[in-house]
């Protein structure tokens, strides 16, 4: 069972009036203003799972700065989800700044949805360690959902969407909270390897290898293993950006070890899901 923890997609009418939509959010345009810049749809996720083998993936949202944005967002994604028959696991995305967000929360989890991400709450311009981060962790555990952020590394190249929530930010997050399920994106931002000093987060606390190959050698995936264990890593393509078939040949290729690759590639994120190993 091969389960890519993190991909994207969004309603087509996004990908159709693409400038209008960077010129609503500064952090869209950032991303996708480019018109070479990959934006795919349920039905293109869907056609890729087909032809890489993938059995499931969680579709996530985007970090809107308009509410009314998230909403769309999070209905384009609960509607994908429900059509699919268990393929896509629906997380919806919601900026704390906004007075309507718990409800957005409570309405996305009552329709199914896993999980809230990508979080990007610097670019959203809430504090994850202040009383918005408060409540989104007990959101998070009222309903049974992960949560999933985009952790800028430290140090390394620039590009375009790399802040989202500074690493140390996400350690304190982190420590707070540690009996609800955190998926860091990117390889936790690098955590294993920035603060090997510093107390590890819980057990609770997961990384992703979303967009390893444009951030951190292939000595990674060994490295972070080492530190935290096979349990702690999750295949995540960051699909469209790399293609599904390429990040799973890449976790194949660097993990030689089949219990641990059998992991990472399925079995961790089906206990986090709560999905039986089904063919």
């Amino acid at each position: 069972m091969i389960i890519d923890f993190h991909t994207h997609i969004f309603p087509p009418d996004v990908r159709d009036k693409r400038e209008e939509y960077a010129e609503r959010d500064p952090t869209f345009a950032e991303m996708y203003a480019d018109p070479n810049a990959k934006i795919a749809t349920a039905e293109e996720l869907l056609a890729s799972m087909d032809y890489a083998g993938v059995n499931v993936s969680v579709a996530l949202g985007f970090a809107w700065r308009e509410h009314e944005l998230c909403v769309r967002h999070n209905d384009y994604m609960l509607e994908a989800a429900a059509k699919s028959n268990g393929r896509i696991v629906g997380f919806c995305t919601v900026n704390l700044a906004a007075d309507e967000a718990a409800g957005e929360i409570v309405r996305c989890a009552s329709a199914g949805a896993k999980g809230v991400g990508e979080l990007r709450p610097e670019s959203q311009h809430w504090n994850v360690n202040g009383e918005s981060g408060a409540r989104l962790a007990g959101l998070a555990r009222e309903h049974g959902l992960l949560l999933l952020f985009h952790v800028t590394d430290v140090g390394g190249h620039e590009y375009a969407g790399k802040e989202g929530l500074q690493l140390g930010a996400f350690y304190r997050f982190a420590m707070e909270h540690t009996d609800i399920p955190i998926v860091g994106a990117h390889l936790a931002g690098g955590l294993p390897f920035a603060m090997p000093d510093l107390p590890q987060v819980s057990l609770t606390v997961i990384a992703d290898t979303a967009a390893r190959r444009f951030l951190y050698p292939e000595s990674a995936y060994m490295d972070l293993i080492d530190r935290w264990g096979a349990r702690r890593l999750l295949l995540g393509s960051d699909y469209p950006l790399v293609t599904q078939a390429t990040q799973i040949e890449d976790v194949r290729t660097n993990l030689r070890r089949v219990a641990e690759r059998d992991l990472v590639l399925g079995g961790n994120a089906a206990r986090l899901l709560r999905l039986s190993n089904r063919a």
